[in-house]
């Protein structure tokens, strides 16, 4: 039998990476990355291609995860919250002087949706829930004064706004009573809002934005089909015109010119990432690109006179190469590899599979074995997505890759309800967290079993957020067909989750009534599907995991559960991070769950294990509760 692979360190899959995040200032002089420094993810800036790197942003808490250039070309825009609260400030740094800016200095308000145009450089518009904690207002920064100025009002049920190419308010998205949502549009500067499109709760849809010359809008939606297909169509409602759709698969990533604003090509990956070309200019481009480097293909960032691209190719096996892209001389130059020292250990494939739910709906689904050794009646972790209007998809995934290489098979399937693969697939899911959705999990333990992959004494069910509750359900609904599990940051009472939802979240609770349940009129079926009230059954060792700021699923979620099973006398390990929300975004803390997350699977799946270091060891002494 061949030897096991290499242990891979645990620092390789969930440290910081030693790169990432390319981006090009839109005069195409400056490029900008993530990397370490101190240990945090902070932004570099290097101004020409000859000078130094030199670092602009200095947190030392969480790290910065989203930035990106203002068009003025003299200041980098960047997001940060406070440990895990997502009351996100938009902050600026200008190049000249280095000077640190919170454009948004207000105590427990939130940053939004956020615009920038090139005709307007020293101007961003802001959505901020300022007026009002549950909705976002519209406001006008000026980049160099920061002077802020209310730009639109929002009526209480906008979810999103329309900005045309002039830089003007010209419409919102608004949730609707029933569970849809309707495009409300200024067919002319200045005019007043009016109902465009209607979509109601069984329909995908959404406005991507106005077509140049301003007198059609790309939309994108499944009014006319089970999944969604990208079109144009007229501001008087004529003219409609499919740009493209596929059978099976939902429209997924799209290439936008950067001052035209014409969609370009768009991505499906019912599976893999393949590009529909609809601008005939790029074809070569991707061509070119084609012979670069393996991997699937996507443009990041683009200057503003677009004679520069800034592309990933990536796979299961490789998290990202980074490479710049001459468009005149169709010439590509390596930036980066974002986890180069990964290339000196064995990874494992991540198979597409399809798995036919017991009531006939099939299922996608991607399996990762261990690279070498035994592949057969392996121990099994099903990885459960989070949303769950979600999905999994087909790439490099540290999990996985982390499992496997442990010695586990691991399953990630796409329940009934994950987005991506048509309305009737996410249809099926309204009001079935505990029930069919949950079944689907189940029915894909017993194929891997049937499959001869997975050992039927030796299952596992592991997640996050959603995931984390169908580790719960798992443990409480079906205690025999797994050993153990698995929770991070999931709700265990359907009830105070949507309860305890952010304010903002507030016009959007018409969605969870469709598709989970009324929180005001059927408490009894959602306790029927919450695992808190059914700890009795739960025979299971769990491992539960929080984050103590955690907007979205409050501390109570887990504490709840803890609390219920330990009083009864079940095994339980709980881990509470203070200074996370919805995740771990410190390098430390993540290290430490996954070292504890490692020793517990070990323990009851018999897995093989990386001693914690010091450091971890030491963490997780102060996180048990």
């Amino acid at each position: 039998m061949p030897a096991p692979p290499t242990l891979i360190p645990r620092s390789i899959l969930f440290g910081n990476p030693e790169q990432a995040a390319p981006r090009l200032s839109p005069d195409g002089a400056r490029i900008g990355w993530l990397a370490p420094d101190e240990g945090v993810l902070n932004v570099w800036v290097q101004d020409s291609p000859n000078a130094p790197a030199r670092v602009v942003t200095h947190d030392r808490e969480t790290g910065v995860r989203s930035y990106f250039f203002a068009e003025d070309d003299e200041h980098l825009l960047y997001l940060q919250d406070k440990d895990g609260d997502e009351d996100w400030h938009l902050w600026a740094v200008g190049f000249s002087d280095g000077d640190i800016r919170d454009l948004t200095p207000h105590e427990g308000v939130r940053v939004g949706d956020l615009f920038t145009d090139p005709k307007r450089p020293n101007e961003i518009l802001v959505g901020m829930n300022r007026r009002d904690p549950q909705v976002f207002d519209l406001h006008r920064l000026n980049l160099a004064t920061g002077e802020e100025k209310l730009e639109a009002e929002n009526r209480g049920d906008y979810v999103g706004w329309l900005i045309d190419h002039s830089f003007r308010v010209r419409g919102a998205t608004a949730a609707c009573a029933d569970g849809g949502f309707e495009l409300l549009v200024s067919r002319k500067p200045g005019g007043d809002f009016e109902s465009f499109l209607r979509w109601g709760p069984e329909d995908n849809g959404s406005a991507i934005g106005f077509a140049p010359g301003q007198e059609s809008l790309y939309i994108e939606d499944s009014l006319h089909s089970d999944t969604t297909e990208l079109y144009e169509i007229g501001l008087d409602g004529a003219g409609r015109r499919v740009l493209a759709r596929r059978d099976g698969v939902d429209v997924g990533s799209l290439i936008v010119h950067p001052t035209t604003h014409r969609v370009q090509a768009a991505g499906f990956a019912l599976h893999r990432l393949e590009w529909e070309v609809l601008d005939s200019s790029i074809e070569p481009d991707l061509r070119a690109l084609g012979d670069v480097a393996p991997g699937e293909i996507v443009p990041v960032s683009r200057d503003r006179a677009d004679r520069r691209w800034l592309v990933s190719f990536s796979s299961d096996l490789d998290p990202g190469v980074y490479w710049s892209y001459d468009r005149e001389g169709q010439g590509a130059t390596h930036l980066f590899d974002t986890r180069p020292e990964l290339k000196d250990y064995t990874l494992a494939p991540m198979q597409p599979a399809a798995i036919r739910a017991s009531d006939g709906l099939d299922l996608p689904a991607y399996l990762t074995l261990p690279p070498s050794g035994e592949q057969k009646g392996l121990p099994l972790v099903l990885n459960v997505h989070g949303g769950p209007w979600a999905r999994d998809e087909w790439g490099y995934d540290p999990e996985a890759q982390w499992l496997a290489n442990r010695g586990y098979a691991v399953l990630q399937v796409n329940f009934r309800g994950s987005t991506g693969f048509g309305k009737k697939f996410l249809n099926a899911g309204n009001r079935e967290w505990g029930a069919r959705m949950q079944e689907d999990l189940t029915d894909a333990v017993r194929w891997a079993v049937s499959q001869g992959y997975a050992d039927s004494r030796r299952a596992a069910i592991y997640g996050g957020s959603y995931g984390g509750y169908a580790a719960l359900a798992g443990a409480a609904f079906t205690p025999d067909l797994f050993c153990c599990a698995v929770d991070i940051v999931g709700p265990s009472s359907i009830g105070t989750l949507i309860e305890s939802i952010p304010p903002y979240w507030e016009p959007l609770k018409h969605v969870f009534r469709v598709r989970v349940g009324d929180i005001e009129t059927e408490r009894e079926f959602l306790e029927a599907r919450s695992p808190l009230f059914h700890v009795d059954k739960m025979e299971v060792p769990l491992l539960i995991a929080q984050g103590a700021n955690d907007p979205r699923v409050k501390q109570a979620e887990s504490e709840q559960i803890v609390e219920a099973l330990r009083a009864r006398g079940k095994e339980v390990e709980y881990l509470l991070f203070e200074d996370e929300g919805h995740g771990f975004s410190r390098p430390e803390n993540r290290m430490a769950f996954y070292a504890a997350a490692e020793r517990f699977l070990a323990k009851h799946l018999g897995g093989r294990v990386e001693e914690p270091s010091e450091e971890e060891a030491r963490l997780l002494g102060k996180l048990r509760r």
